[in-house]
């Protein structure tokens, strides 16, 4: 059994972590917020975690890998809360709000269990984790450009969002990391890459912002955090590679700072790029 220490650790610190994105899109607007709540944050400590409980440098490798998938679902999973509100019955807000919940758990969970089984059947034949994982990162930069192409207006926040909202997304961004840390403990190393990734900061994001803010708010913020998610994968992808050579720490910052000079600066030179062609 894993140490509840290494369980609990990643998690208060992926809890805590979490809690900054609404407060970011509030404040400084869907296309710079967007961009920072979607930096590697809570997979951070999950890397630690799953590294720290891992049986090898290869089980943790393939926890990494698994991160890229699991994150191209997050991206379709944002994309639901542009798509779909639109679509929606006439119904009131609150009632729109249980539908979109219900749409898009629902399509999560279903997707997640489709990416397990497909590593499982991957792997099973011999396939590499981490080029599947490669792989499924360029799907979402593709996805986030198309995604951006068209600005869409991104306005900051009119209103704060309220403490208890940002104390429950700081609780479910912790349950998620602490599952996955679990099961990365008791030998699911690809459903534990999968299960780090649950979308706690986009649903607690979408949430707040839709109640507080509005849908122009939130929907502002969806292209930009399609597009920033790409930095998780790499940074995921990094670490199978920087940890086993440098150590989780070094390893981690190594990690950290390679994603966000290669995916979060170039997202944000993008974004700025087609506003002012737009």
């Amino acid at each position: 059994m894993p140490d509840p220490l290494s369980i609990l650790l990643p998690a208060l610190l992926a809890g805590l972590v979490a809690i900054g994105a609404t407060v970011a899109i509030e404040r400084w607007g869907g296309v710079v917020g967007g961009l920072l709540s979607t930096l590697p944050t809570t997979i951070v400590p999950a890397s630690l975690g799953i590294w720290d409980t891992s049986a090898d440098s290869r089980a943790f490798a393939e926890a990494m890998a698994a991160v890229a998938p699991g994150m191209l679902l997050d991206v379709v999973f944002l994309y639901l809360w542009r798509a779909l509100p639109p679509r929606l019955p006439e119904v009131g807000p609150r009632a729109a709000l249980g539908l979109m919940l219900a749409a898009t758990l629902g399509f999560w969970l279903g997707g997640a269990n489709l990416i397990v089984l497909g590593g499982r059947a991957w792997s099973g034949a011999g396939g590499d984790p981490v080029l599947l994982g490669a792989l499924t990162l360029l799907a979402m930069i593709a996805l986030g450009l198309l995604a951006t192409w068209t600005p869409r207006p991104a306005p900051r926040g009119s209103r704060r969002v309220g403490p208890v909202v940002l104390v429950a997304r700081g609780l479910l961004a912790a349950a998620a990391i602490a599952f996955s840390v679990w099961l990365a403990g008791v030998g699911g190393a690809f459903a534990a890459g999968v299960a780090s990734v649950f979308p706690a900061i986009f649903i607690t994001t979408m949430v707040a912002l839709w109640i507080s803010q509005g849908v122009v708010v939130q929907g502002g913020a969806v292209g930009p955090m399609m597009l920033g998610a790409s930095s998780v994968a790499a940074y995921a992808l990094l670490a199978a590679f920087a940890f086993p050579q440098a150590g989780p720490w070094l390893g981690g910052l190594v990690a950290w700072l390679a994603a966000v000079a290669v995916t979060s600066a170039p997202a944000y030179l993008w974004i700025r790029w087609r506003g002012a062609v737009a």
